[in-house]
């Protein structure tokens, strides 16, 4: 495997795009990714994550044996343990440079190690298997204050859902009622807190047969109110979506949706990773686009 030039550069891909003309113009997830990033400390990664207001994801050489590269990722306003949008960002650019020809590689998080491959035309990475949990009524009355809805509108349990990071999974009635949600944005950090979860994660079913779901993701605190396309969040609700009998137990694609109402049209494929019959974890995937990087910080 090639190795990186010693000098830090950074650039700037739409990671989960939808496939139409407003998702090629629009959707997916902005991600600076950043090269040869080992001399950079937090403070340095965490400033470059600000300047863009995204999160950002950062290519450093392995610190564990078997790994073939470590990532970090930061937020304008802290370090996180696994952004799922920037590491499929971060392997698009590594193969488009020529220093990855696709092979399945172990990539190095601070939640543990991430395999990567090529399949189909698109990158995809692991994810471990989710936990699942259904919160109680008083949560549910808290997450619809939030979420400034009536609880009835929310449809049955509110769960607590993670393979790499603890989301809020609450089903909306419908996409309408979805796409016309208007949390109260300072009450969401406390809420998630309270609930020992990083963001809601409120969806709605498209499509029950085909598995197609629409969400959106309201993170506790990341210094942006609404994300365009989380990999992370989808994974925890396909998981979710398991455990409530909504998507098999198999692996069938399952889409998630993001990032409509925020007009940035975004579609992540999310396939469990059968073993014996049975959910051993997923795989995320989905198209990424460059873009333009804009000044440095």
């Amino acid at each position: 495997m090639k190795r990186l030039t010693p000098t830090p550069e950074t650039v700037l891909v739409r990671v989960f795009p939808a496939s139409t003309p407003e998702g090629r113009r629009h959707g997916g997830n902005p991600a600076p990714i950043t090269f040869e990033a080992d001399a950079l400390d937090g403070d340095a990664m965490r400033a470059i994550a600000s300047h863009h207001g995204h999160e950002a994801g950062f290519v450093l050489r392995p610190g564990s044996p078997g790994c073939d590269w470590r990532f970090r990722f930061f937020v304008p306003h802290h370090e996180m343990e696994m952004c799922g949008h920037a590491t499929v960002g971060a392997l698009w650019c590594l193969r488009e440079r020529g220093l990855w020809s696709g092979e399945r590689v172990a990539i190095e998080t601070v939640s543990g190690t991430v395999v990567g491959e090529w399949s189909g035309g698109q990158v995809r990475i692991t994810q471990p298997a989710g936990e699942v949990r259904a919160l109680g009524a008083d949560a549910l009355a808290a997450v619809a204050a939030v979420l400034g809805v009536p609880p009835a509108s929310i449809q049955g349990e509110v769960l607590n859902a993670s393979t790499s990071r603890v989301k809020t999974l609450v089903r909306m009635e419908s996409v309408q009622a979805l796409d016309g949600l208007t949390p109260d944005f300072p009450r969401v950090q406390a809420l998630c807190e309270r609930l020992g979860s990083t963001g809601l994660y409120p969806y709605a079913v498209v499509d029950a047969e085909q598995q197609v779901f629409a969400a959106r993701q309201f993170p506790k605190s990341s210094g942006y109110p609404e994300d365009a396309a989380t990999g992370i969040a989808a994974a925890a609700l396909s998981f979710g979506l398991l455990h409530l009998g909504l998507v098999q137990a198999s692996d069938a694609a399952i889409t998630v949706r993001q990032g409509w109402a925020m007009g940035h049209p975004s579609e992540i494929g999310v396939r469990l990773r059968m073993e014996e019959g049975r959910p051993a974890g997923c795989w995320l995937s989905g198209e990424v686009m460059a873009s333009s990087p804009g000044p440095a910080p």
